[in-house]
């Protein structure tokens, strides 16, 4: 071809609408009650010790099969403020799914993440449905919560909780981090992300300053001298380069870029290939390789450096891809951009394998036609936006274990801080404890 082929607008209305509907319908009133009913409520129960924000699993399920759904959500949001989006888009099946103990005994485990989605949703739908969490009284105390994703929302949360005025500060146009801008639209349709939101702001108390980043609009000193205390919640705003050079050419982006823009655009309206390269083996590129196909790409490829079991994507994400036309081919790795005219041709790739550990090159190459290519090999945290005082380990932010810094009155949770899985459902439990700890240091009351 002359020209590469990267255009939108590739299928019509009725096809977008259901290539973006919600990739997994929730459960009705019928379908939960048979299903919570499937639930042993162990004592100690395996399912709740492997959710990383310790919901108690048993009781939520006990109170969908008792028709409460509000006792229910009560259960969840207490434990996880945000239960609804996790209860979306966490890999239950390699958490509380997995430690079920009906997989001794059947190949089934209880469906827990569907009926986390149930109980919230249920209480979400309901507009006369009580507020479950009441501020505790004003203690005179201002924190500064610095990103408004996962970890973020859920420090601001718990502090509000708590009697503490918080100002919420994220560097983007709507809250929500993560939820709102890095996650496929089939696994958040409806507006997911702002009604969880709604409800969470809905406790009082925060006030919200948008597209403010720290380190342009204001300095960390500066931050911390007009507040008690800073969480830092920043993510990971930069992404990792290929190591090859990269010109400019349309159709050669980040797929995190890719993936913002169809979350906040109709989807008839997004580029994308005929033929779409996604360089990368996590959630992200599945979430970007999945969703070419979806917007009428007839080849995806995932391409990854190492094997299948290097994949950070689950097993899950995988064969999600591979259900959706995506090829995944492994032991890649880039060599050079092919392009023409100004026009991306594709990308050549060499061959490797692994030899004493190391992952090396057989001598082998190849090359794949691609108008798109996405990259989507990890993103990092942008040290430079708090500072150079905070101190690092492997270029995360580094805490002890009550989530502070090395800077006194600065604590920071979620992907930010050195030593996480990098899940959603672990970055609310990140902030939920840094509000525990900023509580205890401003008031000497631990954990209350």
């Amino acid at each position: 071809m002359d020209l590469a082929d990267l255009q939108s607008g590739r299928l019509t209305p009725p096809d977008y609408a259901q290539n973006f509907a919600d990739a997994h319908p929730p459960l009705q009133r019928t379908q939960a009650l048979i299903e919570a009913e499937r639930c042993y409520y162990c004592y100690a129960a395996p399912c709740q010790t492997a959710c990383p924000t310790g919901i108690d699993i048993p009781a939520f399920i006990q109170r969908v099969a008792q028709d409460n759904v509000r006792g229910a959500a009560e259960a969840i949001l207490t434990a996880n403020p945000l239960g609804g989006m996790c209860a979306r888009v966490c890999p239950t099946e390699v958490l509380c799914e997995q430690a079920c103990v009906r997989n001794t005994h059947e190949s089934k485990p209880v469906e827990i993440g569907l009926l986390q989605r149930y109980a919230v949703e249920g209480h979400f739908a309901n507009p006369g449905a009580k507020p479950l969490f009441e501020r505790a009284a004003p203690t005179g105390r201002r924190i500064a919560v610095v990103g408004a994703g996962p970890a973020g929302l859920a420090a601001a949360h718990g502090l509000a909780r708590r009697g503490h005025e918080v100002v919420l500060f994220d560097a983007n146009a709507k809250l929500g981090g993560l939820n709102e801008y890095g996650l496929a639209t089939y696994k958040v349709a409806g507006g997911f992300a702002q009604r969880e939101i709604d409800w969470l702001l809905s406790i009082g108390g925060i006030t919200t300053k948008l597209n403010w980043r720290l380190g342009r609009d204001m300095a960390l000193d500066s931050l911390l001298a007009e507040h008690d205390a800073v969480f830092l919640g920043l993510g990971l705003a930069g992404v990792n380069a290929l190591g090859i050079v990269e010109p400019e050419l349309p159709g050669l982006r980040n797929a995190v870029d890719f993936i913002a823009e169809l979350r906040q655009s109709a989807p008839e309206i997004v580029p994308v290939g005929r033929r779409v390269v996604v360089i990368g083996g996590g959630m992200t590129a599945v979430d970007a390789a999945v969703q070419s196909k979806l917007l009428g790409a007839e080849q995806v490829t995932m391409v990854y450096r190492r094997g299948p079991d290097g994949l950070s994507a689950s097993t899950h994400e995988q064969h999600w891809a591979q259900t959706n036309g995506v090829t995944l081919r492994c032991w890649a790795r880039p060599l050079g951009v092919e392009a023409g005219g100004g026009v991306l041709r594709g990308m050549r790739f060499a061959a490797t394998r692994l030899e004493g550990g190391k992952l090396v090159d057989t001598g082998e190459q190849f090359f794949i036609e691609a108008d798109m290519v996405l990259r989507a090999i990890g993103q990092t945290y942008v040290a430079e936006s708090a500072g150079g005082a905070i101190e690092l380990s492997a270029g995360r932010i580094r805490t002890d274990e009550q989530f502070r810094t090395s800077v006194p009155r600065v604590w920071a949770g979620g992907d930010c801080r050195f030593g996480g899985r990098d899940l959603t459902v672990e970055a609310v439990e990140h902030g939920k404890r840094a509000a525990e700890s900023i509580h205890a240091a401003l008031t000497g009351v631990a954990h209350g």
